[in-house]
């Protein structure tokens, strides 16, 4: 069973419960309302989807899952759900492979959206980008560039904090490792990372930069969006205090270029208000829907041209790998098999 595959099991048990809130809604084609299933939580979205509405006159109704998308492929032809909502090329393809979307042929979508952050089969569309970089410190560590593969040197034995192995993130930046340097190289690149790791990888992005601020460790491997959360956290101020300790360091920028991956949707197989639907996909891949959606959530467009905000810009410019997220997609399951083959997430030997 491939990472996350076990989520998408669990949740296929539990839909009735959580599609309750839209599942007494009329199914007709012709109401003017989309059922949003979201992995992305409501303070990502709520904002995008109010102006979506207000542009519209579409009603948007929203189930939260906490820990993943529900489980349409157990609902079957009386699901309610009309556009899935998730994060990560891997979780897109787990949408397409358990059955749960359908092609969608759109001009807009097809002209918006890059081919490299959109299925070639024309199943799931990537609307946000965010960056896999390193986070330094800014007290321990002068630096001001670096390179994935410099993450296996041995003078960082001891000084990397990262979060699961088997974490579709890492997962994916395995995939492109695999993808630019081969299967041989990669696993030896694994061996070299997890002897360097200052302890078991545990937790989320969030508390590998708090490792770095502790002085756990020296550098650790997180997603961009991460510190603009920390950096707008005002409920957990020292999450400030954990983001403000350390520098970004966009790996590859001067080379291959950095690894990035995306949020995305896909339109559900059994939509009942398709047409609307595809209305809300085509504008969240709009100028209007990238600009607001990539402000929100502190990520970078999938289209060229749309203005970052002041604190993503804030991060300088990198270079992205142009690696399609399609490749990446098809090297995963080997990916995954080789952090376990190397037994990435045990403690380091020494």
């Amino acid at each position: 069973m491939q990472p996350g595959s076990a989520r998408w099991l669990l949740l296929a048990a539990l839909p009735l419960a959580l599609a309750s809130p839209v599942g007494h809604q009329a199914r007709g084609a012709d109401a003017q309302e989309v059922n949003v299933y979201s992995y992305r939580q409501p303070y990502l979205i709520e904002r995008l989807l109010k102006k979506f509405t207000e542009d519209t006159d579409i009603k948007v109704n929203v189930i939260f899952a906490e820990k993943g998308l529900s489980g349409v492929a157990a609902e079957g032809r009386n699901s309610p759900a009309d556009l899935l909502l998730s994060v990560d090329v891997g979780n897109l393809m787990q949408a397409k492979e358990a059955g749960v979307g359908q092609v969608v042929h759109s001009p807009a979508l097809e002209k918006e959206i890059p081919a490299a952050y959109r299925d070639k089969d024309g199943i799931w569309r990537g609307l946000t980008r965010r960056a896999r970089v390193v986070y330094a410190s800014k007290e321990r560590v002068k630096l001001n560039e670096i390179t994935y593969e410099d993450l296996a040197d041995p003078k960082w034995k001891g000084k990397i904090c990262i979060r699961s192995g088997q974490h579709v993130c890492n997962v994916a930046l395995t995939a492109s490792m695999i993808a630019a340097h081969g299967e041989a190289y990669t696993e030896q690149w694994l061996k070299g990372v997890k002897e360097n790791l200052a302890r078991k990888p545990a937790g989320d992005d969030r508390l590998q930069v708090k490792g770095v601020f502790s002085g756990e460790c020296d550098i650790a491997v997180g997603n961009t969006y991460y510190m603009g959360a920390m950096m707008q956290n005002d409920k957990e101020p020292e999450q400030k205090e954990w983001a403000n300790s350390v520098n970004i360091l966009f790996a590859n920028t001067n080379g291959r270029g950095t690894h990035v991956n995306i949020s995305g949707a896909v339109l559900a197989r059994n939509a009942p208000h398709r047409e609307n639907a595809l209305k809300l996909m085509e504008f969240l891949a709009s100028d209007e829907g990238q600009e607001l959606y990539a402000q929100v959530n502190n990520e970078y467009p999938v289209k060229e041209g749309i203005p970052w905000s002041p604190l993503v810009k804030s991060w300088r410019d990198f270079n992205s790998d142009p690696i399609s997220l399609n490749e990446i997609a098809a090297l995963r399951k080997r990916a995954s098999k080789l952090i376990d083959k190397v037994g990435f997430d045990d403690r380091p030997s020494t």
